[in-house]
């Protein structure tokens, strides 16, 4: 996998964000919206997608989050809900600069947001920038995050 990463930031292709993962985990919870929610949440397609930043807090080096609600609605009407994390276990970014976020639609592949990410690197302890690029598809529910590194 480091192998992939490295030859993807030397051949300036995406680099696949870590996982997705479900608003039933305790990064998911409402108390982790970033406050004011009014400057921290987006909504596109017509409402039916909507974002928000998530700040857990800790750990200081992982603590923000992407939360999408998108359609497929299940049975019931309720959106699909995800969380997009940096790393494996749920650990999040060490930052998100969502006011830069930036959205464009291609129909053959759906909405896609672009915005600032900042990711812990263990190998040297500092904080290394990318573009978090996530793509929803709402016709599948399909949500596929990857790094465009900049």
């Amino acid at each position: 996998m480091l192998r992939a990463l490295l030859l993807a930031v030397t051949l300036g292709a995406p680099a696949t964000a870590q996982t997705v993962i479900g608003c039933d985990g305790w990064q998911g919870s409402a108390q982790n919206i970033v406050e004011p929610w009014d400057q921290h949440t987006r909504q596109f397609a017509n409402g039916e997608v909507r974002v928000a930043l998530l700040d857990t807090i800790e750990p200081a080096a992982g603590a923000f989050y992407l939360l999408v609600l998108s359609p497929p609605y299940d049975e019931l009407g309720g959106r699909t809900c995800a969380v997009v994390a940096e790393g494996e276990g749920g650990i999040g970014f060490a930052g998100l600069d969502f006011q830069r976020l930036e959205a464009a639609y291609d129909p053959a592949q759906g909405l896609t947001l672009r915005l600032p990410a900042q990711r812990f690197a263990p190998a040297t302890g500092g904080i290394d920038p990318a573009i978090l690029a996530v793509t929803i598809n709402q016709a599948t529910g399909a949500i596929m995050p990857v790094y465009e590194i900049p």
